[in-house]
């Protein structure tokens, strides 16, 4: 495979662009369409797009730990996002706990958020490793 001039030298540039524009959709995904799942696939996708051009060991080396160890630490942030629930007043796994964050004005965050980060992870390590495989195959 032969990729385009182009396609190498905006690869790099998709990366980091599809990351900024995944972590916005997962914050917005907390109280509007969007989230974890989405921001996940559409941080996979600069993943495909630099190996492409890059190569699959390029872009492995770019994401610096495996996927796998991605999808293990996305599954352990979305296990834990329900251990807040137990200092709630009925102690139930998984029961909303909610922060209230002033910045100026006030931003509530929630163990929601913490489940669609968990997601996040876990997506992008499972995309991210489907297509390192299917881009690291030679004709």
């Amino acid at each position: 495979m032969n990729p385009s001039p182009i396609l190498r030298l905006s690869a790099p540039m998709l990366l980091w662009l599809s990351f900024a524009v995944s972590i916005y959709v997962l914050v917005r995904g907390h109280n509007e369409p969007g989230g974890g799942f989405i921001g996940g696939l559409l941080a996979a996708a600069g993943v495909l797009f630099y190996a492409i051009a890059h190569g699959a060991a390029t872009a492995r080396a770019k994401i610096r730990l495996s996927p796998s160890v991605y999808c293990a630490i996305g599954l352990a942030i979305a296990a834990a996002s329900g251990a807040p629930g137990f200092l709630t007043a009925n102690g139930d796994y998984l029961d909303h706990v909610w922060w209230f964050v002033d910045i100026g004005s006030t931003l509530p965050l929630g163990t929601a958020l913490i489940f669609d980060l968990g997601v996040y992870v876990t997506v992008f390590g499972t995309v991210s490793a489907l297509f390192l495989a299917l881009v690291g195959e030679e004709a």
